[in-house]
């Protein structure tokens, strides 16, 4: 049994972060469902930028799109439609067998409008209608403007995948928003059947923190803050707020780690994966995360629900200085503008194809 299926069977479902026509075309996103468990996958600006601009794999795409006069973002979309359609139908039996628990893949609305829940709204709307696959999540920042667009959105029946959350407090924000807008499908009879996960990142905190603190300190402060997360996760799902929501029919708002490939050389690259072995969550790994976890992993115990030594960690980190408040904030706005610069690049490349190809 390989370590990816292990890890499967303790209840963690393992998605691929990252997408690329290439992997589609060859079977090797095929390849890495039968054989090392995966069951969805992810996407975001950065992934898509260096696939489409560093590829010719797209320029067949590109030319046909730019000749029937699309351009720019909607040039895009239609693009990263094209593969996650093919991913989601691949996904698809585990979508139905698992009851839509699992099987997802997830597109993100534009990074440029973070700060506009409104534009937000109505970009997820307009992905949800063209994906055409109910096993396809909308990635909306949980920034505070879109802590109001993702209940608006859940009202209006799209699932969304909360990306860029980094501590326990933007966590919360998050799911009561996901409990509000059930709670107004609820009032308006409307079914409940409206799924979202919330992404927490984690090896960005360790990499912001690497020459502010000692070495025993080294690499520990994004498990800690995931493990103080989990806590309230599992706190959330039992009260009675949250239990007359799922007895009404509402599907629980899954746990999802994000950002688990080591930024240290020095570290393992299993580091992340091993301590944040949980059921009922999801990790989703970069691909070479994911193949040096099934080479070299190990399953080991899993995450405690009542946080482990997660806050006696944060406190040794307060005592070294670090403000953890403060630098989720400061997190969060950096991985916006990461995901605005990659957006901006993405967009400049598709330009240049698109006049080189129609040439």
């Amino acid at each position: 049994m390989t370590m990816t299926q292990r890890l499967h069977d303790l209840g963690q479902s393992l998605w691929l972060d990252n997408i690329t026509r290439q992997m589609l075309d060859d079977g090797t996103l095929r390849r890495y469902v039968d054989e090392l468990s995966v069951t969805g996958l992810t996407s975001n600006p950065t992934i898509f930028e260096e696939a489409i601009g560093g590829s010719a794999a797209y320029d067949g795409g590109i030319r046909q799109k730019a000749h029937a006069g699309l351009s720019g973002e909607a040039l895009f979309v239609e693009l990263a439609l094209e593969d996650l359609r093919r991913a989601a139908d691949l996904f698809r039996p585990v979508f139905e067998r698992t009851g839509a628990t699992d099987g997802w893949v997830s597109m993100e609305v534009s990074p440029l409008l973070a700060n506009d829940a409104r534009a937000t709204l109505t970009a997820a709307r307009d992905i949800h209608r063209l994906a055409g696959r109910p096993n396809l999540y909308v990635k909306i920042p949980g920034t505070p403007a879109g802590v109001g667009a993702i209940e608006e959105a859940i009202l209006a029946g799209v699932s969304v995948n909360i990306t860029l959350l980094f501590s326990r407090e933007q966590y919360l924000a998050v799911a009561e928003a996901y409990m509000r807008g059930l709670e107004r499908r609820l009032a308006a009879g409307l079914d409940l059947r409206v799924n979202s996960v919330a992404s927490l990142f984690v090896s960005r905190w360790d990499k912001a923190v690497a020459a502010r603190v000692p070495p025993a300190l080294r690499n520990r402060l994004g498990i800690a803050v995931a493990m103080r997360t989990y806590r309230a996760h599992c706190d959330l799902l039992q009260t009675d707020r949250w239990r007359r929501l799922a007895e009404a029919g509402a599907a629980k708002q899954r746990m999802l780690w994000a950002s688990t490939g080591v930024k240290d050389p020095q570290a393992s690259p299993n580091l992340y994966v091993e301590a944040l072995a949980a059921p009922d969550t999801i990790d989703t790994m970069p691909e070479k995360t994911l193949l040096a976890f099934a080479q070299g992993g190990r399953v080991g115990p899993v995450m405690p629900a009542d946080g482990g030594d997660a806050e006696a960690v944060l406190a040794q980190f307060a005592a070294a200085g670090i403000d953890v408040d403060a630098l989720a904030r400061q997190l969060q706005i950096d991985g916006a503008q990461s995901f605005v610069k990659s957006w901006t690049q993405l967009m400049q490349s598709i330009a240049e194809k698109s006049a080189v190809l129609t040439t």
